[in-house]
């Protein structure tokens, strides 16, 4: 068995490390990644300047790929070019902090790199820990956590793909870890809303000139059944299966074209 692992934190982040961990006996792992922290890049690709690779060794020791541009540049060149042969599996993560709900699937360049890996038609899995900013002190890309309840759940969620593959209409899978649980528990669930207090602040650099921070946090609490219910009220690991077809329905959409005046 193949398996590729990307992260959007960047390729000496500590989680990519954690991922290759949790699966190196299940197959041969090739790590591709970013060199640089791409969170919020979503499924971008780079199109209009040249994208480099350098070999680089990680903290462990392990060789791995570093890739100037995206997540989704990652995978591309993982599969096409770095790889011998197309994977069997890829894991992108795992990433330091939840990605939940409708609002973080397009910008996630976790999920943006699960569904990248998709399109080509390689099973994939985008694995995110839930993590406070007090919680973790990073260290050019190391964090000292312990990684080992979410390397055990990503090692049975992708030993079970390998061997049995994904379900029909199911194209990737989004998993979300609590950093401290009481017990291994998974929950199946679909994604929330997880709207956001959007917040813009206005600055002055010392010329005088504006320039913006986006930030923002979430607003209320989800509905059971959510990933963000799941895991931020019952503090339990969340699996959400994704498909790439976006696709609204068809039926609805009949009465309303008729409203279209000519």
């Amino acid at each position: 068995m193949k398996i590729l692992i990307t992260n959007d934190d960047g390729v000496n982040s500590s989680g990519i490390i954690a991922a290759k961990d949790a699966v190196k006996d299940l197959g041969e792992c090739i790590i591709v990644a970013p060199a640089m922290q791409q969170s919020g890049i979503g499924h971008a690709l780079t199109l209009f300047e040249p994208i480099r690779v350098n070999d680089v060794t990680l903290r462990d020791g392990t060789m791995a790929y570093s890739v100037s541009g995206t997540p989704t540049d990652a995978v591309i060149l993982g599969i096409f070019e770095l790889a011998d042969e197309k994977p069997d599996l890829v894991i992108s993560g795992i990433n330091m902090g939840e990605n939940l709900g409708k609002s973080e699937l397009t910008t996630s360049g976790t999920i943006g790199a699960a569904m990248e890996a998709a399109v080509h038609g390689v099973p994939a899995l985008a694995v995110s820990l839930q993590v406070k900013r007090g919680d973790i002190k990073f260290h050019d890309g190391h964090v000292d956590i312990d990684f080992s309840t979410a390397e055990n759940i990503t090692r049975r969620i992708a030993k079970n793909i390998l061997e049995n593959g994904l379900p029909e209409g199911v194209d990737f899978l989004n998993l979300n870890i609590p950093l401290h649980m009481e017990k291994e528990e998974v929950k199946l669930t679909r994604l929330g809303d997880r709207m956001y207090n959007v917040h813009v602040q206005k600055r002055l650099d010392p010329r005088g000139r504006p320039y913006y921070w986006i930030d923002g946090e979430p607003a209320g609490h989800d509905l059971p059944g959510t990933d963000v219910y799941t895991l931020k009220e019952k503090n339990v690991a969340t699996l959400t299966p994704l498909s790439l077809d976006c696709t609204s329905d068809l039926g609805s959409m009949k009465g309303w074209l008729k409203k279209i005046k000519r």
